[in-house]
């Protein structure tokens, strides 16, 4: 298959959440996904794809397709979809089904995703065995030889919830006792579920000290972190609330994800870009695991960035921000500086969201710099960024970047 790595011994395990995703092609909707859900009416549509879905599957493979090794950590069950699953990773290499965790008489977890052209997409969703994804299930032989350990999706994940987040604590802390790069990622929980009502503050008390490089969406945060202020935005305009995210509002939530313990912080910000900022505590950027020997530590200092998308036509948004976290991580594992980390997670991130599909736009590291050497335009950014500046590369500084020059 084109644009994957080679066998060899994975750099990166990437463990979680996986499911069964089912994609139906959709037509164009000018009108908004309010005209198709309607009781009774019958909406035609095209076939379905079958895919992997799930931070697992997503991350993992565009990590693959990237040209990064990857050992993938799952639950499945013994069932249908279980084994639909296994053969669908087989197809992209052997060595990506090897990790995978078999329950006997666990459901496996599947996901109707409805994703019209040019509309975020909605996820009928079931968790199965996801829910009993622990601690114990994560082998420290399975670390071995890896340099970054990345754990997707805890909120769609029961156990590592539960009891206030002491298993995903437990869970961290074992790949970091190890050495390792740490990354997480999240996914917004529907409100009123168990999930939705965590005392997510709580767990990321637990979680986050372990936690090296931690990129959730804008979203998600604004609802784990203040809820109220989610809450009224909601009321007032919607579920869009990607514009809202002004420079101020992602300065103050990223910078008390690092005083909870993370060393960077990376918000997913959807058509938007994506935003960085990172701690300016030389000690902690020294303690990020594998990955600080390579790095240059001292440009990741005190930072504070912005990554416009990239101009492309859209086919479908499934997986966008895995892929983004994927070309992330492949920039970090390279040994790269804060500016090429985002400007490549958002190159992989458009790359996507040119297929309907999960992964299946993204090719391989070198082809996506060459598309961005070549003059790949960027979109305009529409944000409020009180007294940001744009580089010649298109990157936008934030005033609380160490050594911040307003030109």
């Amino acid at each position: 298959m084109d644009g994957t790595a080679t066998r060899g011994a994975a750099e990166v395990v990437v463990a979680g959440h996986i499911c069964l995703d089912v994609i139906p092609a959709m037509p164009e909707m000018k009108d908004g996904m309010g005209t198709m859900l309607v009781p009774g009416k019958l909406v035609d549509i095209g076939s379905a794809r079958i895919a992997t879905g799930g931070a697992v599957s997503n991350t993992g493979l565009a990590l693959h397709r990237l040209g990064v090794p990857a050992k993938l950590m799952g639950k499945i069950g013994d069932d249908l979809f279980g084994g639909a699953i296994a053969r669908v990773l087989r197809d992209y290499g052997q060595e990506l089904a090897d990790g995978m965790i078999v329950s006997p008489g666990e459901p496996t977890s599947y996901t109707l995703v409805v994703s019209p052209p040019n509309i975020d997409r909605i996820f009928l969703h079931c968790t199965g065995a996801n829910d009993t994804f622990a601690a114990g299930d994560l082998r420290e032989e399975a670390l071995e030889g890896a340099r970054l350990f990345h754990f997707g999706y805890p909120p769609l994940m029961r156990r590592m919830y539960a009891d206030g987040g002491g298993e995903l604590g437990g869970l961290l802390a074992k790949a970091k006792r190890r050495g390792l790069t740490v990354s997480l990622d999240l996914a917004k929980p529907d409100p009123a579920s168990p999930a939705g009502e965590a005392d997510w503050r709580g767990i990321f008390v637990k979680a986050l000290p372990y936690v090296d490089v931690f990129l959730p969406s804008f979203e998600e945060i604004l609802y784990m972190l203040r809820r109220e202020h989610y809450d009224a935005l909601a009321a007032a305009h919607g579920s869009d609330l990607l514009p809202f995210a002004d420079g101020p509002l992602l300065r103050e939530l990223a910078e008390e994800l690092l005083a909870l313990g993370a060393a960077v912080v990376a918000l997913k910000l959807g058509e938007h870009g994506l935003y960085l900022r990172t701690t300016d505590d030389a000690d902690r950027l020294a303690a990020m695991g594998a990955v600080a020997s390579t790095v240059p530590l001292e440009t990741w200092s005190g930072r504070e960035l912005l990554a416009p998308c990239f101009e492309v036509a859209v086919a479908g948004t499934t997986g966008a921000g895995d892929c983004t976290i994927a070309g992330f991580l492949a920039g970090l594992l390279k040994g790269l500086g804060p500016e090429a980390c985002v400007g490549g997670a958002v190159a992989v991130g458009a790359c996507n969201v040119e297929q309907a599909d999960a992964t299946s736009g993204v090719p391989t590291w070198e082809a996506v710099q060459a598309r961005m050497a070549a003059g790949w335009r960027k979109r305009g950014v529409r944000l409020s960024l009180p007294g940001w500046r744009e580089d010649e590369q298109g990157i936008w500084h934030g005033p609380a970047e160490k050594g911040f020059r307003q030109g």
